[in-house]
């Protein structure tokens, strides 16, 4: 036998590794006309990138940041919208003190808009947000039958034209209405006028415990010209159908968010609990709404800054009446911008609300904390 066949075998190379080897050398990265294509078409994906991010970007400041500068700018004129912007003097601060600091008629109705819609904040928001997160869990529950018809069923109010809605609202919540006649049906006041009722829920329930006027206390002390009897009469009888209607109307939408968020929940979840014991109740408050905290406070903030916009319900049902007890600040906006061509002081009111909606979202963020989890 020959000393070759003593000699251990060695695996054979092919490739890139044959020619490494045989070579004696490193490979080089390559360059050249193929390294120049690579780097050419990296600034192709740079350069498309910005292209179809560009209409977007037009989008926004057309439509938006360029509307809200020249609001802003408008808020600080006289301009009555019925002549040209350059023939209107700058009055600074002017239109933002009549609406919070100087005492009279518009600071009044700045603030029965505020209180107005303060109410109808504290009533949709909660409403339509649990209402949804119900429709949701049970829908979502793999046990019920026909989930997909559900499902339509309760998006459709949301997709359905406001202005065909507040016309349907209207026929129903008429004094011979339908919805009168079903409360006769079952034995309950049947006489309320929905769409003309401008006293406030909360005051009439004072009257059930025999308050029927304004301690004086309440009459004497004020805040912008509203007594503080004002400021808690609130939602008035035709505000609280248009809440209900509002209500009605979003959940939907809400609903098909909180659904998203469960189904998100892996079944791994679901499954760890039940072998743990936990109750329905439990798993619900100790899991579920838990993992559902960012998704509450997204419908949290949308519910917010939508029921501080509202306008078209306002001006389909009752035109901010009666007696004021429906102005809104988005309605306030278009009463002065358009009928009482005040388009400065309708730019500073739709600022304010800005403001506003800004201050509350940030402080719901605050106390929910969605980013913890």
């Amino acid at each position: 036998m020959s000393n070759a066949d003593d000699q251990p075998a060695v695996p054979a190379e092919t490739g890139v590794g044959t020619a490494t080897a045989r070579s004696g050398t490193a490979m080089e990265p390559p360059t050249g006309r193929r390294g120049g294509w690579r780097r050419g078409f990296s600034s192709n994906e740079r350069a498309m990138g910005v292209v179809f991010v560009l209409p977007a970007v037009i989008g926004i400041l057309v439509f938006l940041a360029l509307p809200m500068a020249m609001s802003l700018y408008v808020s600080f004129r006289d301009w009555s919208g019925l002549r040209p912007l350059g023939t209107s003097n700058f009055i600074g601060l002017e239109n933002y003190r009549e609406l919070v600091v100087d005492s009279g008629l518009i600071r009044q109705d700045f603030a029965t808009a505020l209180r107005n819609n303060l109410y109808y904040v504290l009533g949709v928001v909660p409403a339509q947000t649990s209402l949804a997160l119900f429709l949701a869990v049970v829908i979502n529950n793999k046990v019920l039958k026909g989930r997909t018809f559900f499902r339509a069923t309760y998006y459709f109010p949301s997709i359905t034209s406001s202005v065909a809605i507040g016309l349907v609202f209207i026929f129903l919540f008429q004094s011979n209405g339908a919805i009168n006649r079903l409360f006769g049906f079952f034995g309950l006041p049947d006489d309320i006028r929905w769409l003309s009722d401008a006293s406030g829920v909360l005051h009439n329930l004072f009257g059930l415990f025999g308050v029927d006027e304004a301690p004086a206390w309440l009459a004497e002390a004020s805040f912008m010209d509203l007594s503080l009897w004002q400021w808690l009469a609130g939602p008035s009888v035709t505000m609280f159908g248009i809440m209900m209607l509002a209500t009605w109307t979003t959940t939907g939408t809400m609903m098909l968010i909180f659904l998203a968020g469960l189904q998100n929940i892996s079944n791994e979840v679901e499954e760890a609990s039940k072998v743990d014991g936990a109750t329905n109740r439990q798993h619900f408050f100790k899991i579920t709404l838990p993992m559902m905290k960012p998704t509450l406070f997204f419908v949290l903030t949308i519910g917010l800054i939508g029921t501080w916009q509202v306008f078209d319900q306002i001006y389909v049902i009752s035109g901010g009446g009666p007696q004021k007890t429906t102005l809104t600040p988005a309605f306030l906006v278009y009463r002065d911008g358009f009928d009482g061509a005040a388009m400065g002081r309708a730019a500073a009111i739709s600022f304010l609300l800005f403001i506003l909606i800004i201050v509350l979202t940030l402080l719901q963020r605050r106390v929910l904390r969605p980013d913890e989890d």
